[in-house]
């Protein structure tokens, strides 16, 4: 029976649901677009693959998914423009696009680049909690953008992995890593300053940004150094960085495929 393959991009804020991935008796986003797919294919056979899971109340800016149909759509346009009429506000489709039987959404190289959003030294209004991490302790910004910068190139990472295995592939390159001030989101309810910590690569493993995110927030705060980084990313070293930055600041930005 012959298949027809589809890729499309979206978006979402998921601050209300429990990652990507389905999951017995909580609401996923997997859950909700199957959910919306079901209804507007009107039953018809589909199947829906996405190019990678994100965490609880993790948010994307662009996501990717594979949809497999039995039979082709009319009209892609009108197809998207449905789709997005019946999910929920929180997820947005971007566009639309057919793909042959080669394409692998999960196997396909791709580069993603993550980024962080915090800020520092003050409570903030509660509309920020779905995107933005608040640090209450100061923060030494210049002394992060330093340690942002040792991540970049080809490090051993076990340290940075949640929960890891002596089997696991752990020397692997991150094509850039850097602290800048947020140039990407404003709102009138946001503090004056806000900071982005961007991270571009080819794979991830669980909880890689967010650990490393953590360990940033250490060092901002002096509880580890600029050596201590360095040492992490050492072949072999038995360092575990436990601090695992909240979920919530974190936003898949962008997704490549090459």
């Amino acid at each position: 029976m012959k298949k027809y393959f589809y890729l499309i991009t979206i978006q979402y804020l998921g601050y209300r649901f429990h990652g990507w991935q389905k999951q017995p008796d909580v609401k996923t986003l997997h859950l909700m677009v199957d959910r919306t797919l079901n209804f507007i294919l009107e039953g018809k056979r589909f199947k829906s693959l996405s190019s990678g899971r994100t965490d609880a109340m993790v948010s994307a800016e662009c996501a990717a998914i594979e949809l497999f149909l039995f039979e082709p759509l009319e009209d892609q346009e009108s197809f998207l423009e449905l789709f997005n009429r019946n999910l929920p506000q929180d997820i947005r489709a971007l566009n639309i696009k057919e793909v042959d039987s080669k394409f692998n959404i999960i196997n396909h190289s791709k580069v993603k680049e993550y980024v962080y959003l915090f800020t520092y030294g003050e409570k903030c209004h509660p509309f920020c909690a779905p995107i933005v991490t608040t640090i209450l302790d100061d923060l030494d910004i210049a002394l992060m953008k330093k340690g942002a910068k040792l991540f970049e190139g080809e490090n051993y990472l076990k340290s940075y992995c949640y929960k890891p295995t002596d089997n696991g592939i752990y020397t692997r390159t991150i094509i850039s890593c850097e602290l800048v001030k947020n140039d990407l989101y404003s709102a009138n309810f946001f503090p004056k300053k806000t900071y982005l910590l961007k991270v571009k690569g080819k794979g991830f493993m669980r909880n890689q940004i967010r650990i490393m995110m953590g360990t940033l927030i250490d060092l901002g705060k002096g509880k580890i150094s600029l050596e201590d980084i360095k040492e992490s990313l050492q072949p072999n070293n038995t360092i575990k960085m436990s601090y695992i930055a909240p979920a919530s600041g974190l936003i898949l930005n962008k997704i490549e495929f090459e």
